[in-house]
This record gives structure tokens, C-alpha cells and sequence, in this order.
């Protein structure tokens, strides 16, 4: 309602103004520090390859289907872009669901850092096929997202690299002050501290992978009560995620893509079933089945859209209706799984399924040619097999 009395051109405005692009960034930093700070990071190093290959070549390798698909069906620069909006999991949602995942210890481990992680690599993914989109048709540069824009390959490798280093700093000096007065009121404010200004570095450089690094390591504990800040994380993040879902609805306000929004979800939920396949050999197949069938969107998602929707106005559009797309399809495919309660019983299923049908057919092509009669004279004499009677 209030997308619609403001109009289409105030919201234009207000989505290309520098409040906006700031505020957008740091629901995204939110929802990235939040996502990687629940990992186990002793149990991640017994499948860091998968996890490496997943965040890199299967996010990849994912948002190049989807972007395929999305090209050859509705051509455009939007089309460009979806693929990576899309490509990663909700590590939210994942780590919501542990209690009641069917998932192995290290199946659970495996799919929450394969979740933290894919979210900021397609963060940086997006502003690079963003540049690739602008150039490819022309768009004019404009906007705060167009300021990242800019040097190719080499500008995104360096970019990396900044992440990098800024995370290396940060959790270096919290590796000193962790030494000073550990688990007091002190020291947990200073924890505190150092946490909101390498927030304020990061938002203000867009330095996200910096930020999803950082969650890994920086994690301030107050002794006396050590649930303190994961609550007090938890509540923030759920007011990042209610922000950006009325960012999304405002500009949905102005028009909603529901066919290509579909496409978008079918695709990438498909893509995704594709790739985890193939990078989850090792695993135990209960374990591969349900990573299989794990994808599911949310913030990280919701905050890209919002970031591009001042380059491309038709992103929110799509990307809302995919993501209810992609979570309806998440909890379908889970809960049928749930109910045949594994995937031996899943392929016991399908093997009686498909020898009935085959027996079936050639039952009926033996029906409908009926057995020839035997001749006279074709009868063969019958030799015995015991002792001959003249012997």
C-alpha cells in the first residue's frame, strides 16, 4: 500500500538514493555474520573439499544453468543477474531446521557451512554479473551498485583479496583482546565493540565476504551467560529479515513477475538437486538424497534483489514469487522423503514400479499374438533317459 500511494517514481528515486544502498547492505552483513557464526568449525574441516567445491564451482556451475534458462525464456538484463540472486541456500532456514533434519552429524555440518558460505561468494558473484549485464546491453551507470562496477576479472580478484585482509585484521585483533579479561563483562563489550566497527568498515566498502570470514572466528561470550549474544544475534536477525521482506514488498507494490518468477524457482531448485549430486559422492546416500533436495532462499536472496533493483527494476518481481516457488518445492520434496523415511525405501519403490510396468507391456505384446499350433509330423520323439531296453 505504501509502494502504491508513493508511486513508481518515488520509489525509483528512493531505491537509487545512498540510504537505501546502505541500508540494503547492512541487512545483507546481518544475515552473512549471522549465518556463518553457528558453524562447527572442527567438524567443517572433515569435508572442506565438498564445502570448497560447493561454494565455488557449484555456485558456479548453479547460477549458469539458471541464467541460461532465464536467458533463452525471458531475454533481458534482468536475466543475467537471477542466476546468482538465487544460487545460494538459506542458512537461516537451514540452521532452523537442524532439530528436526534427518541428516547425518556431518550431513548437518556439511549443508549449514555449504549454506554460510555459498551467501557471500554470490554476493560478489552478483556484482559481477551485474557489470557483465550493464555492459552486454548498455545500461546506464548509475546508482551506488554501479560504484562497485568496474575492472573486470582483476577488479573482482582484488576485490577478494580486501575481504580477505580485512577479515585477517579483525580477527586478529580479536585473537588479542580475547586474552584480555576472557568471559567478563569487560571483555565482552569490548567483543562487542570491535564487532559493530569492522560492521561499519564493512558496509561502507561492501567488504561481505569480510563479514561471513569474521563470523567464523569473532564470537564475543559473556561467562556468566553464554547464550547472551547468540539470542540477542538471533532477535537482530529476524529484524533484518522482517526489513528487507517489507523492502520487498513496497516494490512489489509496483509489479510482480509471476511466469518468470516461477521459471526462476523450478530452475533453480533443479539446478541445484543437479550439482549437489555430483559433489556429495562421499557421502552416505540418506545424506545425499536430502542435500540433494536442500535448496531454499530467504534473506541473502531477498537483500541481492533489493541491491539490484536500482540496475534492474524487474529483479524483486521475479525473485520474490521464486523464492515461494523454491520453499514450497523444499518442503513438498522433504516432507514425501520424510514419509518413505529413506532412500533405500525411495529406490525399493521405484525398482517394483518399474519391472511391473515393463512385465506389463510384455505381457500385453504376448496377448495379442496367440501361440501357432504344431503340426503334423513336427512331433519329435521323446528319448528316454534311463537304461535302454535292449541293453
Amino acid at each position: 500500500m505504501a509502494g502504491r500511494a508513493a508511486g513508481a517514481g518515488r520509489v525509483e528515486n528512493l531505491v537509487n538514493g545512498h540510504p537505501y544502498f546502505l541500508a540494503v547492505t547492512a541487512l545483507l552483513a546481518i544475515g552473512l555474520y549471522s549465518s556463518t557464526h553457528g558453524i562447527d568449525n572442527a567438524r567443517m574441516r572433515a569435508d572442506l573439499r565438498v564445502v570448497v567445491l560447493a561454494v565455488t564451482v557449484g555456485v558456479l556451475v548453479k547460477a549458469t544453468i539458471i541464467t541460461l534458462v532465464m536467458v533463452a525464456l525471458f531475454p533481458g538484463p534482468e536475466a543475467l543477474v537471477l542466476g546468482v540472486a538465487v544460487a545460494q541456500i538459506d542458512p537461516l532456514s537451514v540452521a532452523a531446521l537442524q532439530h528436526s533434519s534427518r541428516l547425518s552429524s556431518r550431513g548437518r555440518t556439511l549443508l549449514l557451512a555449504w549454506a554460510s558460505f555459498d551467501d557471500p561468494v554470490t554476493t560478489l558473484l552478483t556484482v559481477y554479473a551485474a557489470t557483465l549485464a550493464v555492459a552486454a546491453y548498455d545500461i546506464d551507470r548509475t546508482g551506488e551498485l554501479a560504484a562497485l562496477q568496474g575492472g573486470g576479472l582483476g577488479a573482482f580478484l582484488l576485490g577478494v583479496a580486501a575481504n580477505v585482509a580485512f577479515a585477517a585484521v579483525v580477527c586478529g585483533s580479536w585473537w588479542v583482546l580475547r586474552r584480555w579479561r576472557p568471559g567478563t563483562v569487560t571483555g565482552f563489550a569490548v567483543g562487542c565493540g570491535l564487532l559493530l566497527a569492522a560492521a561499519v568498515v564493512a558496509v561502507s566498502q561492501f567488504w561481505m565476504l569480510g563479514v561471513a570470514l569474521i563470523g567464523l572466528f569473532v564470537r564475543p561470550v559473556l561467562a556468566r551467560a553464554p547464550e547472551t549474544f547468540e539470542r540477542r544475534l538471533a532477535q537482530l536477525t529476524q529484524v533484518a529479515l522482517l526489513l528487507a521482506v517489507l523492502g520487498v514488498g513496497f516494490l512489489l507494490s509496483v509489479r510482480v513477475l509471476f511466469a518468470a518468477g516461477i521459471v526462476l524457482g523450478v530452475t533453480a531448485f533443479a539446478a541445484h538437486a543437479l550439482v549437489s549430486l555430483p559433489l556429495t559422492r562421499g557421502q552416505d546416500a540418506d545424506d545425499r538424497a536430502q542435500l540433494a533436495v536442500a535448496q531454499q532462499n530467504g534473506i541473502t536472496a531477498i537483500a541481492l534483489a533489493l541491491l539490484l533493483t536500482p540496475l534492474f527494476p524487474g529483479v524483486v518481481a521475479t525473485v520474490a514469487p521464486a523464492i515461494v516457488v523454491i520453499n514450497a518445492l523444499h518442503a513438498i520434496t522433504n516432507a514425501g522423503y520424510d514419509r518413505a523415511g529413506s532412500w533405500a525405501a525411495v529406490r525399493d519403490r521405484l525398482v517394483r514400479l518399474v519391472p511391473s510396468r515393463r512385465k506389463s507391456r510384455i505381457g500385453a505384446g504376448k496377448a495379442r499374438v496367440p501361440p501357432t499350433p504344431p503340426r503334423p509330423g513336427d512331433e519329435q520323439p521323446v528319448r528316454s533317459s534311463g537304461p535302454r531296453a535292449d541293453r
